[in-house]
C-alpha cells in the first residue's frame, strides 16, 4: 500500500464513483470519495490529495471549473479527468490548464493504472 498518497475521486454518478474507487484500490491506492465538486472543495481534503480523478460534466460545478478553482487556491494535484462526452476542445482546454490526462468513459483499466503511476510514482 502507498500509505501517504490519497487519490480523491469526484463524480456525481454513484455507480461510476464506486467502480472507480474499486479500480483505484485494486492498484493498492487509498481513496476518498466525493459526490460533487462543491463537496470536494469544502472537504478540507485538497491539500491531502496526491492525485485527483474527476468527472468533467457534473450537476453544479464542472470538473474543469473545480480544477481551475483548486489551482486558484494554490494547489496543483495531478488530475485525471474522465468523461462520457469527449471532445478535442475539452481535452485541449483541460490539458492546457494542467490536467494530466482526459480519459473516456468507460475508463480503460490499463489507462487508469498508467496515469496513476505517472501521477504518484513519477518517471
Amino acid at each position: 500500500m502507498y500509505s501517504a498518497q490519497i487519490v480523491s475521486i469526484v463524480d456525481d454518478d454513484e455507480a461510476v464513483r464506486l467502480s472507480t474507487e474499486t479500480l483505484v484500490r485494486s492498484f493498492g491506492r487509498h481513496t476518498r470519495l466525493f459526490a460533487s465538486a462543491e463537496e470536494f472543495l469544502q472537504s478540507g481534503s485538497i491539500a491531502e490529495t496526491s492525485c485527483l480523478i474527476s468527472d468533467v460534466m457534473m450537476s453544479g460545478m464542472s470538473g474543469v471549473a473545480m480544477h481551475d478553482r483548486i489551482r486558484a487556491l494554490g494547489y496543483a494535484p495531478p488530475t485525471i479527468f474522465i468523461t462520457a462526452f469527449p471532445s478535442d476542445d475539452l481535452k485541449a482546454r483541460a490539458l492546457a490548464t494542467g490536467a494530466l490526462a482526459v480519459l473516456n468513459k468507460p475508463v480503460d483499466v490499463d489507462a487508469i493504472g498508467h496515469w496513476l503511476s505517472v501521477a504518484l510514482d513519477g518517471p
